[in-house]
């Protein structure tokens, strides 16, 4: 016999409405995690980047033994958010030079674009002669016999090198530059007169070091047309 009491009035099968709100319901929680997410990538990056800053601007001054403390404070971050990320001295070493090539790089190209051919040339040589000036403590680094840096010298030169033959062909080009300047001799003698002049604590040593970029420079035009 049929009874009432076996129904149960409070189950009911899902409507469509149902399974729509429940989708929306999904969408707006993965959106709130995505969101979240992406702030804290976000946050990791500026932290990552401030930090990357100060230790630039640490090593130029103290050299890459600088205190660990007194990059983080330059950048306004914990010690514990810096070796989160650099767990190694090496690794922040690394970074930082890697990241400072890259712009150095880039700046070639902008040059070209918004300076003629042998200004542009001019121009980006200083750039990579501030470049090393400022990259007090690299040399040691580099001989320290760490293996963290071995690749640093052919990232170097696998980033500058095209990017001043690029420069020195366009110059070339149009009449304002040697054509029979090799890249990596032009960046070797720089490097080499800038790193000596980096060695000297007195604005006077740093004006000598840049004259003498200047005549370097100069000799690029000799034989030149007009």
């Amino acid at each position: 016999m049929f009874r009432l009491s076996s129904l149960n009035f409070n189950t009911r099968t899902p409507s469509a409405l149902d399974h729509a709100d429940l989708l929306w319901k999904n969408k707006a929680m993965q959106e709130e995690i995505t969101g979240t997410k992406k702030r804290i990538r976000s946050d990791a990056a500026r932290n990552e980047d401030a930090v990357l800053e100060a230790a630039k601007t640490v090593f130029a001054t103290s050299g890459v033994d600088a205190p660990v403390r007194e990059i983080a404070k330059t950048a306004g971050v914990g010690v514990g958010t810096l070796y989160r990320r650099f767990p190694k001295r090496s690794d922040l070493v690394v970074a930082v030079f890697k990241r400072e090539v890259d712009a150095c790089a880039a700046d070639a190209k902008t040059l070209a674009k918004d300076y003629p051919p042998g200004e542009a040339l001019s121009r980006w040589l200083r750039r990579y002669c501030q470049f090393v000036v400022t990259k007090k403590g690299l040399a040691s680094a580099l001989h320290s016999g760490d293996p963290a840096f071995d690749a640093l010298p052919d990232y170097f030169r696998s980033n500058f090198e095209p990017a001043l033959q690029n420069l020195l062909a366009a110059a070339a080009k149009a009449g304002e530059a040697r054509s029979d300047i090799d890249a990596f001799d032009l960046l070797r003698a720089i490097g080499n007169l800038a790193s000596a002049g980096s060695k000297s604590a007195d604005s006077e040593g740093m004006e000598h070091t840049y004259r003498m970029v200047d005549l370097m420079i100069d000799g690029l035009r000799q034989g030149t047309p007009g």
